[in-house]
């Protein structure tokens, strides 16, 4: 299992996508020790496998993984994260108003598609994937 304790949240990420890498680490700095484990995904999605979720869908939007055994995943794996960090709570409350939380799921789906549609690493995935 990738959770190193039943009371972390594991949060799946794009490792080479400089995007996602450089806004986890920012998490990694922010957050409070021992809450979150930080799961690069990126040519090893194996982690993943264990609970049927592909490669190329993992790579395409952040995955998370509360305490509790739940999925979270896209703005809702960002809320899972944000509602945890210390002035983020703020955002993580205005973005889940239902209107503004269609928004950005909307907007985040649009944006993850056209990021993985011009990723190398990505579109390997999705090849092996579909070849699997």
């Amino acid at each position: 299992m990738v959770i190193k304790s039943s009371d972390m949240i594991a949060v799946f990420y794009d490792g080479q996508c400089g995007l996602c890498r450089r806004e986890i680490d920012y998490y990694r700095r922010v957050a409070p020790a021992g809450l979150f484990d930080w799961v690069d995904i990126a040519g090893n999605a194996g982690p993943l496998a264990l609970f049927g979720i592909s490669e190329s869908t993992a790579l395409r939007q952040l995955h998370a993984r509360d305490a509790a055994g739940r999925w979270h995943v896209g703005v809702d794996a960002f809320l899972l994260i944000w509602r945890q960090l210390d002035y983020w709570w703020l955002l993580a409350g205005l973005v889940s108003i239902p209107g503004i939380k269609a928004c950005a799921r909307f907007c985040y789906r649009r944006f993850a598609d056209y990021r993985f549609a011009r990723l190398t690493h990505c579109q390997l995935a999705l090849e092996n994937d579909r070849r699997a």
